[in-house]
């Protein structure tokens, strides 16, 4: 049984394109290429597939999947590990669920908050792994140390300021502002301050940083939510501010 790189595309809710990237990278390989250049998959090729989306779930970048594909060449362990791993997730979820859900009946009945109840489920560890694999251990330690030295206020008001910035970029972007705009290149700055909290704003850090907000989809519907291309413009407007005002 094998099907075509269309087919998998379709049934995998994914692009042939990116099929081909993850054969350049040497990730997903077809099992036969036909005379007219028709890349097609057998079972062993969907398993594979259904093992790199899984990680793609989980947060990993491709390198990192790469690393954990070639280290696992028993698929059945590996897929008991993937189930393990998405069992664990999916308590979570449902902890955030009941979480708020308890949030909701007890403010809509005048009941006291806990904060115990209110956080359940909530766990910036989830990133360790991605964060240490693109910059560094040192930087992971530094920003849970910080992250953990905060009171409930605190970080409260830390997601809410940058929820604000958020906000105006997408008011820049429905305003068809330009990066190098004066009234975006404040956002900017104000986006700028707003990382240096945790991390020292290089040149190379924003830049890149921001890149990812457009490379990686979970960043950018954190800003396109407000209006598409959001995104893409504070991937510009940032690159902009560094190049002026920012060293490595």
């Amino acid at each position: 049984m094998e099907w075509s790189i269309q087919e998998i595309a379709k049934k995998a809710g994914t692009t042939s394109r990116t099929l081909r990237h993850y054969g350049d990278l040497g990730l997903l390989m077809p099992s036969r290429t036909g005379s007219n250049g028709y890349r097609y998959y057998d079972q062993d090729a969907l398993v594979r597939l259904q093992r790199i989306l899984l990680l793609r779930e989980l947060g990993l970048g491709l390198p990192a999947i790469a690393r954990v594909l070639d280290g696992q060449q028993d698929t059945a362990a590996a897929l008991r590990a993937h189930l393990g791993l998405l069992e664990r997730e999916r308590e979570r979820i449902e902890r955030l669920i009941a979480s708020v859900r308890t949030t909701l009946h007890k403010t809509a009945t005048g009941e006291e908050l806990m904060a115990e109840e209110v956080l359940d489920g909530f766990d910036h560890t989830r990133y360790e792994q991605e964060v240490t694999e693109r910059w560094g251990r040192e930087a992971y330690e530094k920003g849970d140390r910080w992250w953990r030295s905060l009171s409930e206020q605190e970080r409260k008001e830390f997601q809410d300021r940058h929820e604000a910035i958020a906000r105006d970029w997408g008011r820049a972007k429905e305003a068809g502002l330009a990066p190098d705009s004066d009234e975006a290149q404040d956002i900017a700055r104000r986006h700028c301050a707003w990382l240096s909290v945790t991390v020292e704003t290089t040149k190379s850090y924003v830049i890149g940083v921001t890149k990812m907000y457009v490379d990686d989809e979970r960043f950018t519907a954190a800003y396109d939510k407000y209006r598409k291309g959001t995104a893409v413009l504070v991937r510009d407007a940032m690159k902009v501010y560094a190049e002026r005002h920012l060293t490595d």
